[in-house]
């Protein structure tokens, strides 16, 4: 039988300050548990070379993923395995779990350099590609938490620096003390609300947009529609997947299921692809435990949309018609404390 030929990932600029990364990224967050039960080292390992041997070469990872940091563990063993200089290497801070179950975000420079050089040691290389802040510390002005990472890119511990669910005003602000090369935000069919400010302002400003959770943290992909949710999944406290807003939510997806049978693909892929045909700037990172998911997402990449269809597809899932709020997702069910006194900044 004939070997199918390997989809060929095209390369895109992310921002206009150099970096250049795979149009496909990967998520790895999911590959230490965060909706699935953990992958052991050597396992995560195998799935991060097998979507870097597909084309893949942007990985994302953050100091908040896995117990005690075993994501950037996991991420850190199975690049050793590969060409460093042909990775894009992007880790976050400020976000952390502490006594009780709360969540502290700190973004105070003290922090973030230490923060910064315990990822580089768990990492195990010598500078991380793109160094996101995980979310704003709403009580130290960005321009501070800036001030260091600036620091860290002249010392060339990192290269680029980017934010994660920051507001416009600390996209602006933050750009004025050094370029912003990428804001990372939630988007999908099902998660639309940065169109209205975020994606404008970072076009006006030459900043990439990487989008997570693409796939509507794997609704799109068949999670508690075609396949029931693990048991140790956090997204069973996730409102969209709960109750009457799951059962209304699978209305949606039946829409979406319809379209793609139009289109001769799967559901996922054409929910990606839309994400994909939201502009070359729209870097989507959509994460997996499975090889067949992999070559599914990458699959996405061959699936061609018209501007009708784009429309179409929107038009399927209103976002007045999609149960249960995002709410920084799994965050809601939790408290929030800022490592000092809150000032009104951000969101």
């Amino acid at each position: 039988m004939e070997e199918t030929p390997q989809i060929q990932i095209p390369r895109v600029k992310l921002g206009c300050q150099g970096l250049e990364v795979s149009r496909l990224g990967f998520g790895c967050g999911g590959l230490t548990g965060l909706y699935n039960t953990p992958l052991s080292h050597e396992a995560g390992g195998s799935v991060i070379k097998k979507a870097f041997n597909k084309g893949i070469t942007f990985f994302d990872t953050s100091d908040f993923y896995g117990e005690n940091h075993d994501n950037e563990f996991m991420v850190g063993k199975a690049l050793k395995q590969l060409p460093r200089q042909k990775i894009q290497l992007a880790t976050k801070f400020g976000l952390a779990v502490i006594e009780g179950g709360s969540f502290q975000v700190n973004g105070t420079p003290e922090y973030v350099r230490k923060c910064c050089e315990a990822s580089l040691a768990r990492l195990d290389v010598d500078y991380i590609d793109l160094y996101y802040q995980h979310r704003v510390d709403k009580s130290v002005p960005i321009e501070d938490t800036m001030g260091e990472l600036k620091k860290l890119v002249e010392e060339g511990k990192i290269k680029y620096i980017g934010l994660s669910e920051a507001s416009p005003d600390t996209i602006r602000r933050a750009h004025a003390v050094h370029p912003i090369t990428a804001v990372q935000m939630e988007y999908s069919l099902w998660t639309r609300d940065i169109e209205e400010e975020i994606i404008p302002l970072c076009r006006e400003l030459g900043i990439g947009i990487v989008a997570y959770s693409p796939l509507g943290r794997g609704f799109f992909g068949g999670k508690a529609v075609v396949e029931s949710l693990p048991t140790d999944s956090m997204l069973a406290i996730h409102p969209r997947f709960k109750g009457e807003n799951l059962e209304k939510n699978k209305l949606l997806y039946a829409r979406v299921a319809n379209l793609a049978a139009k289109h001769d693909c799967t559901p996922p892929q054409l929910a990606l692809a839309w994400v994909l045909h939201q502009g070359d700037d729209v870097v989507p990172i959509p994460g997996t435990t499975k090889i067949k998911n992999l070559d599914s997402n990458i699959g996405s990449l061959q699936v061609q949309l018209t501007e009708e269809d784009l429309k179409e597809i929107s038009v399927a899932v209103p976002m007045d018609e999609v149960g249960g709020q995002r709410d920084y997702g799994i965050f809601s069910q939790y408290n929030w404390q800022f490592a000092n006194t809150p000032m009104k900044s951000d969101k």
